[in-house]
Order: structure tokens, then C-alpha cells, then sequence
């Protein structure tokens, strides 16, 4: 209808030329529109390849923390391992301590009783030279 008025009209040459303008306009919409719509497919594009690289990035991660994980808790058995092991050894080595003390304090006693005795040896013997040497005066 607003055509037919528009063709009925006596500028009909300008009416063509609005409406060629018009026409171009919105040609020139449209084409943005797509330019617009096809920037956004590339973003959309773009955006999915990070979220896959992300995702595999993220996969990785877990795969790599799971190994750790158990690596983490293999060492800690070996800690307490050897732990045990130095506890051991620790009391091992106390129990040896004990008996070199023992043994150093029966050692004093003995050299002790060693040498009250050779003390004794020695008296007994000057006695003995001293009761010699009397008898032959």
C-alpha cells in the first residue's frame, strides 16, 4: 500500500531514488549483520578451542596430581620405614651403650681389684725380703 501511494505521487523519481537508498541501507545492514554474525561464529570457534585445550590442560593436571599423589604416598610409607628402621637402630644402639658401660664399669672394678691385689703382691714381697733379710743379719 505505501508503495502504490508512493508510485502515485508526482515526484516519482525521488520516490525511486529514497527507496534505491533505502534498499541500499539495508543491504548494507545486512551485510554487517552477517559480518558481525560470522565474527561471532569465529569467537564461538575460538573460545570452544580454548575450552578443549583448558579441559585437556585440566585432564592433564589431574592425571599428573594423581601421580604425585601416589608418589607422594609411596615416600611416606618409605619415611615411616625407615623411621621404624632408625628407632630400631636407635634402640639397638642404647642397648649396645648400656652393655660398653657396663663393661668399662666392671673393667675399673677389675683393674681396681687388679691393682689392690698387685698393692698386696708388692707389700707381701717387701715383707717377704724384708723377713729375709732379717733372718740372714
Amino acid at each position: 500500500m505505501f508503495l502504490m501511494v508512493l508510485v502515485h505521487c508526482a515526484h516519482s523519481e525521488e520516490v525511486f531514488t529514497y527507496v534505491f537508498i533505502q534498499v541500499r541501507e539495508l543491504e548494507a545492514e545486512v551485510e554487517a549483520e552477517q559480518r558481525r554474525g560470522v565474527d561471532a561464529v569465529k569467537g564461538v570457534r575460538k573460545y570452544e578451542r580454548r575450552v578443549k585445550e583448558l579441559t585437556y590442560q585440566t585432564e592433564e593436571d589431574k592425571k599428573n596430581l594423581t601421580r604425585l599423589q601416589d608418589l607422594v604416598d609411596k615416600l611416606q610409607l618409605k619415611v615411616k620405614a625407615y623411621k621404624r628402621q632408625a628407632e630400631e637402630a636407635e634402640e639397638q644402639a642404647n642397648g649396645h651403650l648400656s652393655k660398653l658401660r657396663k663393661a668399662q664399669h666392671d673393667l675399673e672394678e677389675a683393674e681396681e681389684r687388679a691393682d689392690i691385689a698387685e698393692s698386696q703382691v708388692n707389700k707381701l714381697r717387701a715383707k717377704s725380703r724384708d723377713a729375709g733379710k732379717a733372718k740372714e743379719e
